[in-house]
């Protein structure tokens, strides 16, 4: 497959080709008729070991682009595509089949290309990691209220059996 958009051609060029090779890798080096797949659903038939080798490559791509000036708003949002390939992808069955669809590394490399190419998400990534970090607490302050409403349903429930 060739590229559309060409990388310059400098120190950082090199790095790239190979970020776009393992990428395609991952994610769509196999093909069944129109469908792409790469190596990452394959190992996560693998227990454990499967998951965290893919977890593993998409993390160290990440670090390779983000080593060769990668912005922290690019860098940030590659690491939440990385992330939630990683946790849904470890769901037994469900996580399998979302691998076969969700092509994490390919997303970050269209991320990669709009970044340099087409000057995409410029800036800080302060605004995105505070809207993540508001989310995150509001989750967890829904999963302590139901918490604790089943605490209360069961020491009621304890108390009506005596």
């Amino acid at each position: 497959m060739v590229n559309e958009i060409a990388f310059p051609e400098d120190k950082r060029s090199k790095d790239f080709r190979w970020v776009e090779r393992m990428s395609k890798w991952m994610d769509s080096e196999f093909s069944i008729g129109k469908f792409k797949f790469g190596l990452d659903p394959i190992l996560n038939f693998i227990p454990l070991g499967g998951q965290t080798a893919s977890f593993g490559i998409s993390l160290m791509l990440v670090i390779v682009m983000y080593r060769n000036g990668v912005g922290s708003k690019v860098a940030v949002k590659m690491l939440l595509n990385v992330m939630l390939d990683a946790i849904l992808g470890s769901i037994p069955l469900i996580g399998n089949i979302f691998d076969f669809f969700n092509k994490a590394n390919q997303k970050n490399i269209k991320l990669l290309k709009e970044h340099y190419f087409e000057e995409k998400h410029q800036g800080s990534a302060k605004g995105l990691l505070i809207s993540i970090f508001f989310i995150l607490f509001l989750l967890c302050g829904v999963i302590f209220y139901m918490m604790w409403l089943l605490g209360e349903w069961l020491f009621s429930s304890i108390e009506n059996l005596f």
